[in-house]
């Protein structure tokens, strides 16, 4: 496991503001009973701030024609829907929901040529509503291979808000709280695609 690259700063302020009011607290409160408990706050903070910002080593099962999970978090939408964007077609649709506790790093689902990216700033409402897809910050991105094509979409919050590209994972360490994928719906009753999640998924 590491920690992301970009994210030292962040984890530092946090870490320094943290123990600083811990130890001001211990220094200046008389009362152990007080005291304590505020100290131990912001040190759980500065851990937590620490742990947010993991990534963990992956043994990533994606190949051309096994879709891996791109997300760790909660599959709160399974169904067929209609892409807009880029795809521009039916689709089947998977909805993952990232809450504080899990990895923020994405990784990519499946092997192939990245044939579509683009960026749109936007809002940081919650990410749960259902105007956040559209009008919240996000990046799309579309891979595809011989055996086919998948759209996905990266969506901010209001709590985590950036947007980061990197070689080894998405567009997305750190801060997206939902992930949308879509992939086509085989043309065939014979074709299928596989889905496995990843290490953490739930």
């Amino acid at each position: 496991m590491r920690i992301d690259k970009d994210s030292h700063g962040t984890i530092a302020k946090v870490c320094i503001i943290s123990l600083l009011i811990a130890g001001a607290a211990l220094w200046f409160i008389p009362l152990w009973a007080v005291s304590i408990p505020i100290a131990s706050v912001f040190f759980c903070l500065a851990c937590f701030t620490v742990y947010f910002h993991r990534i963990p080593r992956r043994n990533i099962v994606g190949s051309e024609r096994i879709i891996s999970s791109v997300a760790d978090g909660k599959v709160v939408i399974l169904e067929k829907a209609f892409e807009n964007e880029y795809l521009k077609r039916e689709c089947i649709q998977v909805s993952i929901y990232m809450d504080f506790f899990d990895v923020h790093a994405n990784f990519w689902p499946m092997t192939g040529e990245v044939t579509y990216y683009k960026y749109h700033p936007g809002k940081y409402l919650l990410a749960f509503k259902p105007k956040a897809s559209e009008e919240n910050e996000h990046s799309s991105t579309a891979i595809k291979n011989q055996y086919g094509e998948i759209f996905f979409k990266q969506i901010a919050g209001t709590f985590a808000r950036r947007i980061v590209c990197y070689n080894y994972n998405l567009p997305g360490f750190p801060f997206q709280n939902r992930l949308f994928i879509f992939f086509q719906i085989p043309a065939h009753k014979s074709e299928e695609f596989q889905c496995f999640p990843l290490p953490f998924f739930v």
